[in-house]
C-alpha cells in the first residue's frame, strides 16, 4: 500500500486514527443491535425493518447534511456528529440494563443514528480531500478503506463473543469508550473551512448539487451500479438466522467480519488501482463479482465455505468501492464536495437498508434463508449487466479526463469567487 498520506498530513493521521478506533466500537453496536431484535421477536422481517428505520431520516439529511458541509467548517459538523452519536449509544446502553429491554427503542434509536449519520457523514468525506494532495487520493481512499475495515474485521468478530459470554449492556458499554478517542482526536485537527463564497444551505443549493450529478454520467453510473449491488446482494439482515444453522451465536461476529477479511486483502494489494484508469469499466466488474460471492453464500451449507465466499464478496465490494471513492474525490470541485457527499451517501447506503428489507421478505417466502441469498446474488448479477449495457459513457470512463475537468471547474469557481471579492471590495 501507500502510505504517504500518513507520513505527509498530520491532521489526516489524526482522523484516521480516530475513525478506526470509533469504527471499531460502533461495528460491534451495528451487530448487537439486529442480534437483540432477532432475540427479541425471533422474526427475519422485524430485523429488516431496522433497515427502514435507518432509509427515512437518510433520505432527508443526507441533503441537509451535505449542504451543511458546503457551508460551514466540516470539522465542527464531524465532532459535533461523534458526540451525537455517542449521546444515542449512552441510551443503548441503559435499555440493555433495564429488566425489560423495550424493542420499539432500538427502532428509534437506530432512526436517530441514522439522522446524525446523514449530517455528519457527508462533512467527513467532504473534509478528508482537503488535508491530502490531490495526487494522493488514491492512496488516501485505500487507507480510508484500511481504518474501515480492520473496524469491520476485528468489531464484529469481537461482537460475536461478547455477546455470546456478556451481558449486551457491556458490549454498547465498549462503544461508547470508543467515542473518546474519535472527538479527542477530532477536537486535534485544524479547522477546515468551507470554501471561499459557499452556497448558503437552502433548497436550491440542493437542487444544484442534484442538477451537478444528473450531468455527470461517471457519477450517475457509481450510484447506480451501487445500488443495484446492495438492494439484490446485500443478506446482514438473515445473519442472525444464519449463524443459528451453521453453529449458533458465536459464529454471528464471523459472518459480519468474514467480508472485511476479503477487503482487507484487496486493500493491502491495493497500490495497483493507482495505474488503472478506466475507473468506470472497474466498477461494473467488481459488482458483478460481488453477485457471485453472495450466490455462493446461498448456495452454501458449510460454515468454512460460506465465509469463504463473503470473503471473496467484500474483496469485489472494496474493489468496487476504490474505483467509486477515486471517481468522486478526483473529479468533484470541491464547492460542491459536501452536497455530493450527500448524495453519494444515499447510493451506498439506501442500497444495503432495502437490500435488508428484500432480504427478509424472500426468507419468509419458501425460498428460505439460502434462498432469499442466492436469488439476491443472482439478481444482483443480472442488473449490473443491464446497467453496463445502458451506460456505455459510464463503462468508457478515463480517470484522466475526470480530473483535468475537476481542475478547469474549480479554477473557473476560484475566479469567481475574486471577481466578487474585487467587485464588492469596489462597491464599498
Amino acid at each position: 500500500m501507500d502510505l504517504t498520506p500518513l507520513r505527509t498530513s498530520r491532521d489526516f493521521r489524526l482522523v484516521f486514527a480516530g475513525g478506526a478506533v470509533s469504527g471499531f466500537g460502533s461495528f460491534i453496536t451495528y451487530v448487537t443491535i439486529p442480534y437483540q431484535v432477532a432475540a427479541l421477536t425471533d422474526d427475519p422481517l422485524m430485523v429488516g425493518l431496522l433497515g427502514v428505520c435507518e432509509l427515512v431520516p437518510l433520505l432527508v439529511m443526507a441533503f441537509v447534511g451535505g449542504a451543511l458541509a458546503d457551508f460551514l467548517d466540516r470539522r465542527l459538523l464531524v465532532r459535533g456528529g461523534e458526540l451525537a452519536l455517542a449521546a444515542l449509544c449512552g441510551v443503548l446502553l441503559l435499555n440493555a440494563l433495564s429488566a425489560e429491554p423495550h424493542l420499539w427503542l432500538l427502532f428509534v434509536i437506530a432512526a436517530l443514528t441514522a439522522t446524525v449519520d446523514g449530517l455528519q457523514r457527508p462533512a467527513l468525506e467532504a473534509m478528508i480531500p482537503r488535508l491530502v494532495q490531490p495526487e494522493e487520493l488514491p492512496a488516501t481512499m485505500a487507507l480510508n478503506s484500511l481504518g474501515m475495515q480492520i473496524a469491520q474485521l476485528g468489531g464484529p468478530a469481537l461482537a460475536g463473543v461478547l455477546i455470546a459470554s456478556v451481558d449486551l449492556s457491556l458490549v454498547y458499554a465498549f462503544d461508547l469508550l470508543t467515542f473518546a478517542v474519535s472527538v479527542t482526536c477530532l477536537t486535534l485537527v485544524k479547522a477546515v473551512p468551507p470554501p471561499p463564497d459557499a452556497d448558503r444551505p437552502s433548497l436550491r443549493s440542493v437542487v444544484t448539487g442534484l442538477r451537478y450529478a444528473r450531468s455527470r454520467p461517471e457519477l450517475l453510473g457509481t450510484y447506480l451500479v451501487d445500488i443495484n449491488a446492495m438492494f439484490f446482494g446485500m443478506p446482514q439482515a438473515l445473519y442472525p438466522f444464519l449463524a443459528t444453522q451453521l453453529g449458533g451465536p458465536r459464529i454471528l461476529g464471523l459472518l459480519y467480519a468474514a467480508p472485511a477479511v476479503g477487503s482487507l486483502l484487496a486493500t493491502l494489494s491495493s497500490g495497483w488501482t493507482g495505474r488503472v484508469h478506466r475507473h468506470g469499466l472497474m466498477v461494473i466488474v467488481a459488482a458483478a463479482l460481488w453477485g457471485v460471492g453472495i450466490v455462493g453464500v446461498g448456495l452454501s451449507e458449510t460454515l468454512w465455505l460460506t465465509l469463504c465466499c463473503l470473503a471473496f464478496a467484500g474483496a469485489a465490494d472494496m474493489v468496487s468501492g476504490i474505483f467509486r471513492s477515486i471517481i468522486w474525490s478526483q473529479t468533484i470541485p470541491d464547492h460542491l464536495r459536501g452536497r455530493l457527499a450527500g448524495i453519494e451517501m444515499l447510493s451506498y447506503t439506501t442500497g444495503p437498508l432495502l437490500g435488508q428489507l428484500r432480504s427478509g421478505l424472500m426468507a419468509r417466502t419458501r425460498l428460505g434463508v439460502g434462498g432469499s441469498i442466492w436469488v439476491g446474488g443472482a439478481l444482483c448479477i443480472i442488473g449490473t449487466a443491464a446497467l453496463a449495457l445502458s451506460l456505455p459513457r459510464f463503462v468508457r470512463y478515463d480517470g484522466k479526463d475526470g480530473m483535468a475537468r475537476k481542475k478547469a471547474e474549480d479554477e473557473a469557481w476560484a475566479s469567481r469567487s475574486f471577481s466578487g471579492a474585487a467587485a464588492d471590495k469596489g462597491d464599498g
